[in-house]
């Protein structure tokens, strides 16, 4: 079995494990606003993540000969150690609860906001308790600064989204009371058509285009465009494409997020705006006890197992930990399937099947969370739990991911990008801190 017992590999694992689980929240959002069905996806995403686990424990956890007190994976599947295992199937059961709020809550206030709030939530808490729980072999004046330095974080993201949401009211002309990004002005609601807002941080089309767009589709009104005007009838997708280059719309234009928003699977409307703010909060509760659950169940600080008894050693834990996860998955999601929320499509198991469109980024998304999730709990076990939670710094990799491939935050204004970079200055010293808090696990 191949076990990281210095510092140094375990903060060089809680590195990557930032990256990737930054990384995977992105495409899931990729596919959403291209119109994939959320079920069908996260589907995808769970068996790719429990096979992650699978691979993690027949090779990491199965190589080389066991140590006195570190059994091989295979040799802890017959060991009398229940209550350890049912610790990791809870921090499963948390994890994927936590994912499900995240993937909807994606779409109602976006991806910067949601993972600032939910990491926030998850550093304060679980960094708490696994700093108690590892007996405090973290640095605790390290430590807890770099907690603080995450609540500043959360702290100015509130003011980052409610300048960024100024910015967009700005161009659209009209007044907002409430904090969350209102789409249901621009629902043609007589046929029933899709939001036509785009996500945190992009440009949004006025409200006099989303009025002209409806009168030009009911043979009532017409669009000016330029200098001249478009008299005729004809479906709001092709007055779009009159107006954008070579017939296709240019990438940030009002005519590209228009089609973006037609193409999403979760549809938003006024009242949806509580509705997001529980699920971030659902989903940072959520995440706040995955990681302690797991811990004790490599540990067994409450002293649950028979005396003689081995630990769990973090491959078996992480294996249990990802069963619990895809069960949940599957049973939540094909109840989903047939009784859908949030305004997605009903489906089926036979449209599953046959949907693979982007099935193969659903797969990478996946990937990216099981060697995420193992690099987490490999780096934990060595350098102290608590420390390992600086991978909750999610906000400086899916923020990249937001700007790069989304678009948020363009043609803002100078307060925006200046709390932007504050924001993304205290994360990373949030990081640097949590990672130098690492101690080192005596046994």
């Amino acid at each position: 079995m191949k076990v990281v017992e210095d510092k140094g590999g375990a903060i060089a694992l809680m590195i990557v494990a930032l990256i990737f689980l930054g990384t995977w929240p992105a495409l899931l959002n990729l596919l959403e606003r291209r119109g994939r069905n959320p079920v069908h996806t996260y589907l995808d995403y769970s068996l790719t993540n429990m096979l992650m686990a699978v691979i993690i424990a027949f090779t990491l956890g199965q190589i080389g000969d066991p140590q006195p007190g570190k059994p091989n994976f295979t040799t802890q599947l017959s060991q009398n150690n229940g209550p350890s295992v049912g610790f990791a199937l809870g921090g499963g059961i948390f994890l994927c609860c936590g994912n499900l709020a995240t993937q909807y809550a994606l779409a109602f206030v976006g991806l910067s906001v949601t993972e600032v709030v939910a990491s926030s939530i998850t550093v304060v808490a679980g960094t708490t308790m696994n700093y108690f729980l590892d007996d405090r072999i973290n640095k605790a004046a390290v430590l807890f600064p770099g907690v603080g330095a995450f609540l500043i974080a959360a702290i100015i993201g509130s003011f980052l989204h409610a300048s960024n949401v100024a910015d967009i009211d700005r161009k659209l002309g009209i007044k907002r009371t409430g904090g969350i990004i209102d789409r249901s002005h621009t629902r043609n609601t007589e046929a029933g058509g899709p939001s036509m807002s785009p996500p945190l941080g992009t440009e949004q089309p006025s409200l006099d285009l989303a009025n002209k767009l409806k009168h030009v589709e009911e043979g009532k009104g017409s669009m000016e465009q330029g200098k001249g005007s478009m008299e005729q009838e004809q479906d709001p997708k092709l007055a779009i494409q009159a107006s954008s280059v070579g017939g296709k719309a240019q990438i940030g234009s009002v005519e590209h997020l228009q089609e973006v928003e037609n193409r999403r699977a979760v549809k938003v409307n006024a009242s949806s705006k509580f509705i997001g703010l529980a699920l971030v909060f659902t989903a940072g509760a959520c995440y706040s006890l995955f990681g302690p659950a797991f811990n004790l169940s490599t540990n067994d600080q409450w002293h649950k197992l028979d005396p003689g008894v081995d630990h769990l050693v973090v491959y078996t834990a992480f294996f249990y930990f990802s069963l619990a996860f895809f069960a949940c998955a599957v049973l939540i999601n094909v109840c989903f399937l047939y009784r859908p929320a949030f305004g997605v499509p009903k489906s089926s198991l036979t449209a599953y099947f046959r949907d693979n469109n982007g099935r193969w980024i659903a797969f990478l998304a996946g990937i990216l969370c099981g060697w995420g999730n193992g690099f987490q709990f490999m780096g934990g076990q060595a350098a102290g739990y608590a420390a390992a939670d600086a991978v909750q710094a999610l906000p400086l990799v899916s923020t990249f991911w937001g700007v790069v491939i989304f678009g948020e935050y363009r043609r803002a204004s100078k307060r925006t990008y200046f709390l932007l970079a504050i924001m993304l200055a205290m994360f990373a010293a949030a990081v640097g801190l949590l990672i130098g808090s690492a101690g080192e696990r005596k046994n």
